[in-house]
């Protein structure tokens, strides 16, 4: 009776949960890269800040603002199909002004288009640019973080103070009192 109790749990517990990483990757993408092939699941987006990043190592190595937003669009491929970074690079180096090639831009990317727009337009050194945008756009992320897990800590005090309360009382403090009170009766 064990055996097939075991066994139908098992066979529930199969059709039930789905198979790590089923349909999360696209099994077409030329672009995935070999860890997110090997596990067969999607790594996590990244920041805004992690794509500034990639274009400040692109254009730190030599690479024109175009060819540093294609090495961007490259190396998220898989991560943001509708990133379209890469369609940006293009219609600038067709000649686009800045706004119609950012046109209808992932919001991911809104912080590389605030970055380099000085850069491209005025001649501004990107490096910077990119290095401030990045480092702001982590703080203000560090203090939104902070500031909801404090507010966290504040909702959970009375909800926590309900439930352990009328325990507490229950089984730390109604059997003392009752044992003592047992005591005095005798």
């Amino acid at each position: 009776m064990g055996l097939i109790l075991c066994l139908l749990v098992l066979l529930l517990a199969r059709v039930w949960m789905p198979a790590a990483g089923r349909g999360s990757v696209r099994r077409d993408s030329p672009f995935r890269s070999s860890a997110a092939h090997r596990s067969g699941r999607r790594l996590p987006p990244s920041d805004p800040a992690f794509l500034a990043d990639l274009a400040r190592v692109a254009l730190s190595s030599g690479a024109s603002l175009p060819a540093a937003l294609e090495a961007v669009s490259f190396a998220v491929a898989e991560e943001y199909a509708r990133l379209d970074i890469g369609t940006t690079a293009q219609l600038l180096l067709l000649g686009a002004p800045w706004a119609e090639a950012w046109d209808g831009i992932h919001p991911r990317a809104h912080l590389l288009r605030e970055a380099l727009q000085p850069a491209w337009e005025n001649g501004v050194a990107p490096l910077t640019l990119l290095g401030t945008a990045a480092r702001s756009y982590r703080r203000r992320r560090s203090r939104e973080a902070r500031r909801a897990a404090a507010e966290l800590g504040n909702s959970l005090v009375v909800p926590l103070g309900v439930c352990f309360l009328p325990a507490f009382i229950l089984v730390g403090i109604v059997p003392a009192v009752g044992g003592a009170a047992a005591g005095l009766f005798q």
